[in-house]
């Protein structure tokens, strides 16, 4: 058995480090601003979308977006999408995962920077963090100040402000899988079903604890994406970089005024990890706590603004042109970093997926037919000697108006079909008429009967017309059995 090793166990920290409280200090720049833009556009677009309406005719729902549950359908504008059609969904969750592993390896960790869940909500409850408690240094002494009236209500009124946020977002995830306006009102009046509650109190307690307490532990320990990204990444990859080689030594700007040259660009102000939202410290080089937000470049260059030093001390350079900036070497363009074979790859790729899902959603049929042989029996001899085989058909009208259509038999020249058990022999034929609803499924039951022959099966099949269509929208292959 291998022994604990002394020097973790004696150590003051023990095995295990407490997290110290991260504040991060407000910034503005370009970094933030886009981070601002985004925040707006995600949360806007995530509040707002399931009320939005889109008119599909009398008889299919008018919300834009919709997961419809109950009749397993899922809406996107003009676009609906029925259960066996679920390879369009599989082939947008491969896109979304191909496109992340193309932003990773062009720009890192970017999509945990600006556009996460946990990172905009993040974001969000921190500037209301601010607007209560104070920037940084306001929050420090507040945290260390013991309870008293003053703590109490700064706490309450901040709590309150984030728990207001996250019943929003616990709300409107909702609203996605119902007719929104409706179930407000029945939400409001207690009438919604159970599992809305429980989904809606669930997601209000997560958005609560991780955006407003767990913070960059969901980042650092929770989230698998910090592990897996690194084979996403080469050494040409943009990456939030200090510049070492420009930096060091550090010093005070005093000392860099008492001796010019001997002394790196950064003057040690700490400011690059005073905005962090993470509380790394980006100068002891690339570590699993940076998400590549790029605040601390907006710190850093507003800190070399002031004291008349090139901004570009902390900015987004792949490793090979570090090393090439080093020696003094020409750096590649950064139109060359983003457009290299692995990119180019990724990016081929996530567009053959797409243009496929297109070309799967502009071909698909709005009519279609399936159908199951009666398994026992098999086949009926009748009196004449004849054999009668039994069929389950389903015709599935995918349109949102009824339609009527004609269902026709091919092959096995002698035989004729009947719908339904109150069909008879004497009005059997090669097809027949039958009308759809609107956005259904219509089950039918249907008998073929062939005259006496060798005893061998028979293929035919059925295909399915609507009348206002010249053409056959489906067909199905089936099997005739005859006995022995």
């Amino acid at each position: 058995m291998s022994e604990v090793n002394p020097d973790i166990t004696d150590s003051p920290l023990g095995q295990y480090q407490k997290r110290r409280s991260v504040f991060p200090k407000a910034v503005d720049g370009t970094f933030r601003r886009l981070k601002w833009a985004i925040m707006v556009v995600t949360l806007t677009i995530y509040y707002v979308t399931p009320w939005l309406r889109w008119d599909r005719g009398p008889y299919a729902p008018n919300q834009a977006v919709l997961v419809d549950l109950a009749h397993r359908r899922f809406y996107m504008f003009d676009i609906e999408i029925w259960p066996h059609e679920f390879y369009l969904v599989a082939g947008l969750l491969v896109m979304a995962g191909i496109g992340l592993f193309l932003l990773t390896s062009a720009v890192g960790r970017a999509w945990c920077g600006y556009a996460c869940p946990q990172t905009v909500w993040t974001d969000l409850f921190q500037h209301i963090e601010r607007a209560v408690d104070g920037d940084r240094n306001a929050q420090i002494r507040l945290q260390n100040a013991p309870w008293g009236p003053a703590k109490i209500a700064r706490r309450l009124l901040k709590w309150s402000l984030w728990l207001a946020i996250a019943f929003g977002t616990g709300g409107a995830w909702i609203f996605y899988f119902a007719d929104a306006p409706q179930l407000m009102h029945d939400f409001l009046h207690g009438t919604a079903a159970s599992v809305a509650y429980m989904t809606v109190f669930v997601l209000t307690m997560t958005t609560f604890i991780f955006g407003g307490f767990m913070r960059e532990q969901v980042c650092i320990y929770m989230c698998p994406w910090p592990r897996i990204q690194t084979a996403m990444m080469d050494e040409k990859s943009l990456l939030v970089t200090y510049r070492h080689w420009r930096g060091e030594p550090r010093g005070s700007l005093k000392q860099a005024q008492a001796h010019p040259g001997a002394i790196g660009d950064c003057i040690d102000c700490n400011q690059c990890v005073a905005v962090c939202p993470t509380g790394i410290d980006i100068r002891e080089g690339p570590q699993i706590g940076c998400i590549t937000c790029a605040l601390c470049i907006d710190a850093c260059d507003t800190v070399m603004n002031q004291i008349g030093r090139p901004r570009g001390l902390i900015d987004y350079v792949t490793f090979e042109d570090a090393e090439k900036e080093q020696a003094g070497k020409p750096t590649t363009p950064v139109f060359k970093t983003l457009f290299r074979p692995r990119t180019l790859a990724y990016f081929m790729l996530w567009g053959g997926i797409g243009l496929g899902l297109l070309f799967a959603l502009g071909s698909r049929t709005r009519l279609d037919i399936s159908a199951q042989h009666d398994r026992n029996p098999l086949f009926v001899r009748m009196s004449d000697g004849a054999v009668r085989n039994a069929y389950t058909v389903k015709l599935r009208n995918m349109e949102s108006r009824p339609r009527t259509v004609r269902v026709t038999m091919e092959g096995v020249p002698q035989a004729a079909m009947w719908v339904g058990d109150t069909g008879s022999r004497e009005a059997a034929g090669r097809s027949f008429e039958t009308k759809l609803d609107p956005d259904a499924v219509t089950k039918l039951r249907v008998f073929v009967v062939s005259p006496a022959g060798d005893g061998s099966r028979q293929e035919f099949s059925l295909s399915v017309q609507a009348n206002d269509d010249p053409y056959p929208s489906d067909r199905h292959e089936l099997v005739l059995e005859r006995g022995e």
